[in-house]
């Protein structure tokens, strides 16, 4: 099976990072978080991957060139042009890099990358969000669902503190309350090929009329997914995420 990844967008509102490279190179514990997406993926079987272009892709492009570079101790001879990688730290991952546009959406992105990918199920995220969610559970949900997609939805917590307010006095304050209980689109999407017939054109956006018309016509499944959650959508999140990685067992780290 194989798993699309979207790396292709401007990432503004983290323009501290990403006016520098694309938002999914945004290092978490110094390696990209498109790295731990895969590194999710990879511990569940899935190895595959088509990564979706756009914004500096030539950034993410030279990263994957020059993988053992950044992952191995290298000896450079200068004298007889030649280098030497020691303890090679390979992963067994297959990357299909596809440039999808500049100012391609999301459904566009999608759409750019089918010839590269087989006629059968396959997954499909975002490159900036990271979670402990059990990929096989959600393959298998989706297969015994039978509908054309299956989207994980989470339940994020409240963004800002809550106070608890009796009169003027506060009588309690909570760090990250529960948010108001409503199911959101996650990413981490299981797809069947069908999917296709709901894309026409770059213009697309895989989250409007798409999945609009999946639910329209009961051909989207949802998997609940109950436990950690985190998109990178602003330089705040990025330093939790960076916080959490310091910490012993980050979240997303099932590998």
């Amino acid at each position: 099976m194989k798993a699309v990844i979207l790396a292709g967008g401007l990432g503004t509102r983290i323009s501290e990072e990403s006016h520098l490279r694309p938002k999914p190179m945004i290092e978490i514990g110094g390696k990209p978080i498109l790295w731990h997406i895969m590194k999710i993926y990879s511990h569940y079987g899935i190895n595959d991957f088509v990564i979706c272009l756009g914004y500096k892709g030539y950034v993410i492009k030279e990263y994957f060139a020059n993988y053992f570079l950044h992952s191995s101790d290298v000896t450079f001879d200068m004298r007889s042009n030649n280098m030497e990688v020691h303890e090679k730290h390979a992963e067994p991952w297959r990357v299909t890099l596809v440039d999808t546009g500049e100012s391609s959406m999301t459904g566009g992105r999608l759409l750019r990358v089918r010839e590269y990918l087989d006629d059968e199920t396959f997954c499909f995220t975002y490159g900036d969000g990271v979670a402990d969610i059990n990929i096989a559970q959600a393959i298998s949900a989706h297969r015994a669902s039978g509908k054309t997609a299956t989207v994980t939805a989470i339940q994020p917590p409240g963004r800002y503190g809550a106070l608890d307010i009796r009169g003027d006095v506060v009588n309690r304050f909570k760090e990250k309350p529960a948010g108001d209980g409503a199911w959101i689109n996650g990413g981490f999407f299981v797809l069947e090929p069908q999917v296709f017939n709901y894309l026409t054109s770059d213009e697309d956006s895989f989250e409007d009329n798409p999945l609009m018309e999946l639910a329209t016509n009961g051909q989207l499944n949802a998997y609940r997914h109950h436990g950690f959650w985190q998109a990178m959508d602003t330089l705040r999140d990025k330093n939790q995420l960076e916080s959490m990685w310091k910490q012993p067992n980050p979240p997303w780290k099932l590998w």
